[in-house]
């Protein structure tokens, strides 16, 4: 596979990646077929979620959007033939996680019914539980391979849901910005979530530069941070972006504590384990905020929304469930879950 694109830190995966990443950068891609090369690989892939050129390709054109790669162009970010092919990529990508992200009965669409049914959801997950496997057994190995796969969401912490900010009104918008608001540190520099978890990373030995561990997270943890990108950036899909919010942060508070516990148990300090010792008191009362107020609350304003809200809901967690699922396998087969760099 041809090496990295100038001023890009990770590798194409494909010729789709290879393509999209030589055009971001201003590079030789320019005037690719890119269509064409995402047709072909759509057609070729039995598992886009599992694909590495497509959703190496997905998270390329997404970073352009967020300007988390500095490498890629700015004036690039709307060409014209990069939307067409982000779009196809989307379709397809939707597509597959309708069809394994199964939606329950509609209920009232009222905040306390809706907020119910989430709670049901979330408690309901039995995923596989990474946050137990590494409050019991983790090596330290593996805790850095979990903040290898983690850096590609954490290091970016609430800005695919910030997309919906905009596009929300009256109690919906102001139950997300008050969420946000504590992501991004109250006004608190030090205390920007993805700050914290940066300040991790070191701690743990880590490089803390987004996109330097790229190129070592498969296929499906990139799916886990593209499918919230994908529900963010599109606005038809808000309440897809709101219920996946919704679901996060009800998973997120007794797992952090279980984070936070086993990492003290291998032996790192308070550097490593404030992130984590955040969250576990912030999301829960986060929940009850993104459940009612939020989810809740575009449900009783926006009935219509409704089934998108709980299909990013279990969207959320059954992504996060194949990249937690990942890892586990990997680790009981005493492998790595990091892809091998080529």
């Amino acid at each position: 596979m041809a090496p990295p694109a100038v001023g890009v830190p990770f590798s194409p995966r494909g010729p789709l990646s290879d393509a999209v990443l030589r055009t971001l950068t201003g590079g030789e891609g320019r005037g690719a077929d890119h269509v064409s090369a995402a047709a072909d690989a759509l057609a070729g892939a039995d598992d886009i979620a599992r694909d590495d050129d497509i959703q190496l390709a997905l998270f390329a054109l997404y970073a352009s959007a967020y300007g988390s790669i500095d490498g890629f162009s700015p004036d690039l970010e709307w060409d014209p033939e990069l939307v067409r092919t982000r779009r196809m990529l989307e379709q397809a990508f939707e597509a597959e996680l309708r069809a394994n992200a199964p939606v329950p009965e509609l209920p009232e669409p009222t905040a306390d019914a809706v907020a119910r049914l989430l709670f049901e959801m979330t408690s309901a997950d039995t995923g596989p539980s990474l946050s137990r496997h590494m409050f019991r057994k983790a090596t330290r190995e593996q805790a850095q391979e979990f903040f290898i796969q983690r850096s590609i969401y954490t290091l970016r912490e609430a800005d695919p849901h910030s997309w919906a900010i905009p596009r929300l009104r009256g109690r919906a918008k102001a139950a997300l910005v008050e969420i946000q608001s504590d992501e991004y540190g109250g006004g608190r520099p030090d205390r920007v979530h993805a700050t914290m978890f940066a300040a991790s990373m070191r701690g743990a030995g880590l490089d803390d530069t987004y996109g330097a561990y790229v190129d070592r997270v498969p296929a499906v943890t990139l799916a886990s941070h593209n499918a919230m990108s994908m529900f963010g950036l599109n606005r038809r899909l808000l309440g897809a972006i709101v219920g996946h919010l919704a679901a996060f942060e009800m998973t997120s508070s007794i797992p952090n504590k279980k984070y936070a516990d086993g990492l003290r148990r291998l032996g790192y300090g308070e550097d490593v384990t404030d992130y984590f010792d955040e969250h576990v008191e912030a999301d829960a009362v986060h929940e009850q905020i993104a459940g009612r107020d939020m989810a809740g609350a575009l449900a009783e304003d926006r009935p219509d929304l409704l089934p998108d809200i709980l299909f990013g809901a279990s969207a959320c967690l059954v992504v996060d469930g194949w990249a937690g699922e990942h890892m586990l396998e990997a680790w009981e087969r005493s492998e790595s879950s990091l892809r091998d760099l080529p």
